[in-house]
């Protein structure tokens, strides 16, 4: 007898369909569900399961473990290893059935654990996705499929004297950025102009593979893009906001994005193109659906560069998602699901790529705690809309689940992250702000608006110093500080 051939579903209808009836169950498990919030509207059967309850138990869709309490998480595997191993999570997947599950970061052992529970993890391995997150590969790998980076040098320096002669053989000049291979940019990128430079930063260096690139004068942005079998499919681009003192205390940290049409038309096409040339290249090497690309633009040239390479979820979904689903018919990442669900699949991707082309101006702002020492969160704010008044102040205006939601460029949709009862530390993400409209400007300074927002959502969080008799938790590693 021969196998039972799989159902085929042609074009956006069909797709469209399968997902409004499926009955097999899909979750994202995160710490928060803001990467993939909004996804249950357009999928049947989907749920979060998350560590923080940021609408207080008013997500239909959401499921959080009735005992959480303090805990000591290292990473956000840790995170997620907890909740597939919380007696009420695996409870209710195995109440549930065999199903999919999507993650942001996860590692072998939450492969394990998923695979005990009857899951499969609807991502590439983890020991792929480890390989192809070093910055070091993602060089390689764009310069396989053609694809420019900033001009480099990649090898391994143990003083300063090795680092300028690396530099000199690639003719990069002497002002330098050096990058080892894995970690959040922010915290792994060093800027090198002299001996004194070097010294600061030597013992982050020495003992790593390293990309030294040349200096430029640069607007950076992401892209979002989906590798599928029948090609890949590119979200549109956003400018980084970073390293701004009223969102984040860390220099050159990545703290929101800017999504807008208008401007860099050339650089828009270029953009598309490079994402769609790795994510084919990426395919090729074994990797499908849901990836982001980090991209340089040289404000002296024009010239477009490869930046990184982050092969997940990531912090440029929900804009993304949000866009595509709103003004072209269609989330993104119906299409990495697609590449995991047992159905062949056909649709003119030219066509779905040009539904995307127009858009209104969104924007999301990521709301870190720039305060030293540990506090005990009496109050915070609720997730929800809130409205900005005339005078600049801002209000809560009603309770909401949905980000597409927010009517005008005086509205922005809150996510909490922490509540009362949580301690707040230096880099916490307090929570997350989307909104119609740009907050940033084409010379990257942050808008007087985005500030407003910020300000306003910090005042509403109240806390306390952790009085003396009573023991302040450890302070969280900065792996951990970035929640989602």
């Amino acid at each position: 007898m021969s196998r039972r051939s799989k159902p085929k579903l042609n074009g956006l209808a069909e797709i469209y369909a399968y997902f409004r009836t499926n009955e097999t169950p899909i979750y994202f498990l995160s710490p928060t569900p803001y990467n993939l919030l909004g996804l249950d509207r357009w999928i049947h059967g989907f749920e979060y399961i998350t560590f923080f309850d940021s609408f207080d138990s008013r997500h239909p869709k959401m499921v959080v473990p009735r005992e959480t309490g303090p805990h000591e998480f290292r990473s956000i595997e840790d995170v997620c290893n907890w909740l597939l191993r919380h007696r009420d999570i695996a409870a209710h997947i195995r109440a549930r059935g065999r199903g999919k599950m999507v993650l942001v970061m996860f590692d072998e052992e939450t492969e394990a654990l998923a695979k005990e529970l009857g899951i499969q993890i609807a991502l590439p391995p983890a020991k792929l996705r480890k390989h192809l997150d070093s910055k070091i590969v993602t060089t390689e790998v764009g310069n396989a499929a053609g694809i420019k980076s900033v001009p480099n040098a990649l090898g391994r320096v143990e003083t300063y004297a090795e680092l300028v002669k690396l530099a000199q053989g690639a003719k990069l000049g002497k002002d330098l950025v050096v990058q080892t291979p894995y970690g959040d940019s922010g915290r792994t990128t060093f800027f090198i102009a002299n001996e004194r430079d070097w010294n600061k930063h030597r013992d982050k260096i020495v003992g790593e593979e390293l990309k030294v690139m040349k200096r430029i004068n640069h607007l950076p942005g992401t892209i979002e893009g989906v590798a599928t079998r029948h090609g890949t499919l590119a979200g549109p681009m956003q400018t980084d906001i970073t390293g701004f003192d009223e969102l984040t205390p860390y220099k050159g940290g990545w703290c929101g994005n800017d999504a807008f049409i208008g401007g860099m038309e050339k650089q828009r096409v270029a953009v598309r193109k490079m994402v769609q040339k790795l994510g084919d290249r990426l395919y090729k090497e074994g990797y499908r659906g849901a990836f982001c690309m980090d991209f340089l633009i040289d404000t002296d040239s024009g010239e477009v560069y490869l930046g990184e390479l982050n092969p997940r979820v990531s912090g440029a979904s929900p804009l993304t998602n949000l866009i595509t689903g709103t003004y072209g018919g269609a989330p993104i990442f119906l299409f990495h699901l697609l590449e995991f669900m047992d159905v062949d699949w056909e649709v003119d991707l030219d066509a779905v790529q040009a539904r995307w082309a127009e858009f209104d101006n969104w924007s999301q702002l990521i709301l870190k705690h720039t305060g030293d020492g540990v506090e005990l969160i009496t109050r915070a704010p609720a997730s929800g809309i809130y409205r900005m008044e005339d005078d600049g102040r801002i209000r809560y205006s009603r309770p909401d689940t949905e980000w597409s939601n927010v009517s005008g460029e005086d509205e922005a949709f809150y996510m909490r992250v922490y509540s009362a009862g949580d301690y707040r530390y230096h880099g916490a993400d307090l929570g997350i702000v989307v909104a119609r409209g740009r907050m940033q400007s084409d010379r990257r300074q942050l808008l007087a608006r985005a500030r407003q927002w910020a300000a306003g959502i910090k005042g509403e969080f109240q806390a306390i110093p952790v009085p003396p008799e009573m023991p302040a938790p450890p302070s969280p590693p900065e792996t951990v500080n970035k929640m989602f």
